[in-house]
């Protein structure tokens, strides 16, 4: 299945994101082709819902289409302890900066609410992303079957203040 691309003419703006975007941001985790064959039950039934939107700091980085706002790729920050718990960029619009924009967006909050770090447990395929936006890899974080078979890299943001 051929995915359509998205021209990223107009700009992009990364806005809170709201309980109407739960289903959007489901279908991007669903999506992601980061997490085909020996990841894919890791998001196959996962659900960003309503209640997860309002208890942590997600964001949206969304561009106009022709049916209005298109969602280009979401963030998660939790605050205690701080860890970047969620990460997405549509398939069809990666190595355009939007995670990068995401990224910076997410450290400016993280200053914002005091934070001088921010952990990520990532996998495999995103790993050379999290070193060229700048994370440092700390460690590894173990399989942990059924849930998650495979090991993790765990990194670390680190957040100067301004």
């Amino acid at each position: 299945m051929r995915s359509r691309t998205f021209p990223i003419s107009q700009p992009i703006t990364i806005r809170r994101a709201v309980a109407r975007d739960a289903k959007r941001l489901t279908r991007l985790v669903r999506g992601s082709r980061a997490y085909e064959g020996q990841y894919a039950a890791a998001v196959a039934g996962y659900r960003v819902g309503p209640d997860y939107i309002e208890a942590h700091r997600a964001f949206v980085a969304v561009g106009a289409d022709e049916h209005g706002d298109r969602v280009l790729g979401f963030y998660s920050l939790v605050l205690a302890p701080p860890e970047l718990d969620l990460l997405f960029v549509a398939d069809e619009v990666q190595g355009r900066g939007i995670g990068r924009l995401l990224v910076a967006h997410m450290q400016s909050e993280a200053r914002a609410a005091g934070l001088d770090r921010v952990k990520v447990v990532s996998h495999r395929p995103a790993e050379d992303f999290y070193h060229r936006v700048g994370a440092v890899r700390t460690g590894t974080a173990l399989a942990n079957p059924p849930a998650v078979p495979w090991d993790r890299p765990e990194f670390e943001f680190r957040i100067p203040p301004e």
